[in-house]
């Protein structure tokens, strides 16, 4: 299958790495573009815990301190992973999504311990704060980076879009998926969708491509890169012969 990868850099290579290796062509398109604010100063004295919900978060927490003895608790092995290339050595991952985060908080930390630090881009998902105070954390945000969508249609996406050599495509976010939408109906190239399979990442994203009228749309059966690529290998074929 030949497959559209969405995501921002640098983790859309290591997707494509990751297809290349099953089989299947891609074409690499991001449709945000991650900023990180290398300026950015934050307190980490009487923090117990940095909370990191994205690989993005961790790459720019590892961009802002030179501390490395602090617990990261990640929200998946992706934003874990990344958390130990930059570095840390006490990472925890909640292999799942901000629910199975939460959760992880309230089996291994006690808000008498002291306040929580939340690493995020300047649009977050969820109300995580929220859960954690109700349970009498003290949390803290730290917005440390920013994800900027794309002005307009990539040239190359367009081009294969029109020409209808797209299998399928990848959508890990409700942001990225909805960008998409909002493209393909400036460019009236919706409909050429129609012979494609969407993978998504959970349910929220999936919702936000209902204005395409995809061939078909797969939801991974939980929310990691593993899942997903395993929705994917289990479509039969759209088109066949590339």
């Amino acid at each position: 299958m030949r497959v559209l990868v969405t995501r921002p850099r640098p983790d859309a290579d290591r997707t494509a790495a990751e297809l290349s290796a099953r089989g299947h062509a891609h074409l690499v398109a991001p449709l945000f573009t991650v900023v990180i604010d290398a300026d950015a100063r934050i307190d980490l004295a009487g923090v117990q815990a940095v909370l990191v919900t994205s690989a993005n978060g961790a790459r720019a927490l590892a961009a802002v301190t030179d501390r490395r003895d602090i617990h990261v608790l990640a929200v998946g092995d992706a934003s874990a992973e990344a958390a130990c290339d930059g570095g840390f050595g006490l990472v925890t991952s909640a292999a799942g999504d901000v629910d199975t985060l939460a959760a992880l908080v309230y089996a291994r930390l006690s808000p008498a311990d002291g306040r929580l630090l939340h690493v995020t881009g300047s649009v977050i998902a969820g109300d995580l704060a929220g859960r954690l105070g109700a349970a009498g954390f003290t949390i803290e945000r730290a917005v440390l980076y920013r994800a900027s969508p794309v002005d307009s249609i990539p040239e190359a996406m367009e081009e294969v879009l029109r020409a209808g050599t797209l299998d399928a495509a990848l959508f890990y976010s409700p942001r990225t998926a909805a960008r998409f939408v909002e493209l393909l109906i400036q460019a009236k190239l919706a409909d050429a969708c129609g012979e494609m399979l969407a993978v998504a990442l959970s349910p929220a994203v999936a919702a936000k491509l209902g204005p395409v009228p995809f061939a078909a749309i797969r939801v991974a059966e939980e929310p990691h890169q593993e899942s997903l690529l395993q929705a994917l290998d289990s479509a039969a074929p759209i088109r066949t012969g590339l």
